[in-house]
C-alpha cells in the first residue's frame, strides 16, 4: 500500500528500476496537487492530473519558464541568467519571436525533404548489425538515427556526431554513474559543446549552407543578430532535444513491445496500425517526464492555493496515464483512439518544435525494424537511466535472426 510519506520524486534513484507509476496513480487519486518537500531546495507543487498539467503548461501568464527555468532543481543565479537566453527558458512575447526564427528549420517542406534521407540512414544503421544477429539496441540502433538527423539539421559533419552523443549523455545523465566520471562532468560537457558550436558558427558565417545553424547566424531579432552565447545555447538545446528524447522514445517503445509481444504481432499483421502505434509509444513512454514552472502571481491549481514565487512541477509521465482521460492507461494498446497524450506538451507556447520530425523518425525506424528484423526480442535485462527528468534506457540487449545487408 502506497503512503504519501513513501513518495520522493526528487531522488532520481527511484526511477532506475522503473518509473514509479504506482506513486503517480496514488497521487492522482488522493493528492493531485500537493506540496513536495525538497532536501536542499525550496520545495514545489507536484501536479499529476492531465487537466491540471495541460493547464499549467499552456498558461504562460501565470506559470513562467523564465523566472526559475524549466529544470526541477534550483540553479545558481549566474547560471540561471545564462539559461534564460535559451528558448526553452523564455516566456512570450520574447519566446514567440525566438521560436519564429527556429521554425525556419522545421517547416513542413524541410521535414518532408528529410524523409528519403531518414529511410536511407535507417537502412544503413540496420545494415551495421543485421548479420550479427544481436546488438545493443540503444547504442547501435536507436541512438544512431536521431544523431544522424540532428547532425544534418544543424550542419554538423557526420564524423563529429558521436561527440554530440557523448555531450548530451553527460548533460542529461548528470546523476547516472555511467555517464558521470566526475561531479563536474555535465558542466565540462556543456563547455566542450559551446566551444565546438562557436567554431562551427564561425565556419557557417564564412561559408553558409542551407542548414539551420547557417540560417541562425544570418537572422536578426529586433534589428540585432543573435549573440555568440545565444547561438551556442540554441545548439545545446537542439542537440539535447533532438537526440535524447527521440532516442529514448524509440528505446522505451521497443522495450514496451518486448513486454507486450501481442502488440508487435498486431503491427506485423497490419502495418496500417503504425501511425496510431507511434502515438501510443509516445504516450506510454513519455520520454520527458516533467517540466518546472514558477508562479508569477497568486493563483489556484485544483484546490491548491499557489503563491507567487512558488515552484510548480507538472508530470507528463503521470498525465499520460490519467484514468480520467485514458481507458486502462497502464495497457500498451497500439490501436488506442482517441489518444490526446501530452508527450509533446499538448499545445501552448512550448509545444515541441520538432514533433513532426520526431514522429517521422519513429515511424520510419519501426517500419524498417518490422521489415528487416521482425523476430527481434530482448536478450538480457534492460539498463535504465538514473534520472527523474528523462525516461531513459541506456542499454537494451537484443537478438534476432541474422539477415542480409541491403545493397546501398
Amino acid at each position: 500500500m502506497v503512503q504519501l510519506s513513501d513518495i520522493d520524486l526528487t531522488d532520481s534513484r527511484n526511477f532506475v528500476a522503473r518509473v514509479p507509476h504506482d506513486w503517480f496513480a496514488y497521487l492522482r487519486r488522493h493528492h493531485p496537487v500537493f506540496w513536495h518537500e525538497e532536501t536542499g531546495g525550496s520545495g514545489f507543487w507536484c501536479v499529476t492530473r492531465y487537466a491540471d498539467c495541460v493547464a499549467v503548461n499552456r498558461d504562460a501568464e501565470h506559470f513562467s519558464s523564465h523566472l526559475g527555468g524549466v529544470l526541477i532543481w534550483d540553479q545558481e543565479p549566474e547560471l540561471l541568467e545564462q539559461q534564460r537566453l535559451m528558448m526553452l527558458n523564455m516566456d512570450p512575447p520574447l519566446h514567440t519571436r525566438y521560436r519564429r526564427l527556429v521554425n525556419k528549420g522545421f517547416t513542413p517542406r524541410m521535414i518532408a525533404q528529410l524523409e528519403g534521407r531518414i529511410h536511407a540512414a535507417t537502412d544503413r544503421i540496420i545494415d551495421q548489425v543485421c548479420e550479427k544477429g544481436e546488438c545493443d539496441f540503444v547504442t547501435e540502433i536507436s541512438a544512431e538515427l536521431p544523431l544522424i538527423v540532428i547532425a544534418e539539421l544543424l550542419g554538423v559533419p557526420d564524423e563529429d556526431r558521436y561527440q554530440m552523443f557523448d555531450w548530451s549523455n553527460r548533460m542529461v545523465g548528470n546523476e547516472d554513474p555511467e555517464y558521470q566520471i566526475s561531479p563536474e562532468a555535465a558542466t565540462e560537457a556543456a563547455m566542450e559543446l559551446y566551444a565546438y558550436a562557436a567554431d562551427l558558427f564561425a565556419k557557417k558565417r564564412a561559408n553558409p549552407h542551407e542548414d539551420l545553424m547557417s540560417i541562425l547566424t544570418q537572422v536578426e531579432i529586433d534589428g540585432e543578430q543573435l549573440s555568440e552565447l545565444e547561438l551556442e545555447l540554441f545548439f545545446l538545446l537542439l542537440t539535447v532535444a533532438g537526440n535524447e528524447t527521440t532516442r529514448n522514445l524509440i528505446s522505451g517503445a521497443m522495450h514496451a513491445f518486448f513486454e507486450h509481444p501481442d502488440q508487435w504481432q498486431r503491427l506485423i499483421a497490419d502495418r496500417s496500425l503504425l501511425p496510431g502505434a507511434v502515438e501510443e509509444m509516445l504516450r506510454f513512454v513519455s520520454p520527458v517526464m516533467e517540466f518546472r514552472r514558477q508562479a508569477v502571481s497568486d493563483c489556484q491549481i485544483g484546490s491548491a492555493e499557489v503563491r507567487a514565487g512558488d515552484k510548480v512541477v507538472f508530470w507528463h509521465v503521470s498525465a499520460n496515464r490519467d484514468e480520467e482521460v485514458f481507458a486502462d492507461p497502464d495497457s500498451f494498446d497500439i490501436s488506442r483512439n482517441p489518444n490526446p497524450h501530452m508527450a509533446f506538451g499538448a499545445g501552448g507556447p512550448h509545444f515541441c518544435l520538432g514533433a513532426n520530425l520526431a514522429r517521422m523518425e519513429i515511424r520510419v525506424m519501426f517500419e524498417h525494424l518490422l521489415d528487416r528484423l521482425p523476430d527481434i526480442h530482448q536478450a538480457a535485462p534492460v539498463q535504465r537511466l538514473q534520472s527523474n527528468f528523462i525516461n531513459g534506457v541506456k542499454h537494451l540487449p537484443v537478438a534476432f535472426s541474422p539477415a542480409a545487408v541491403r545493397a546501398s
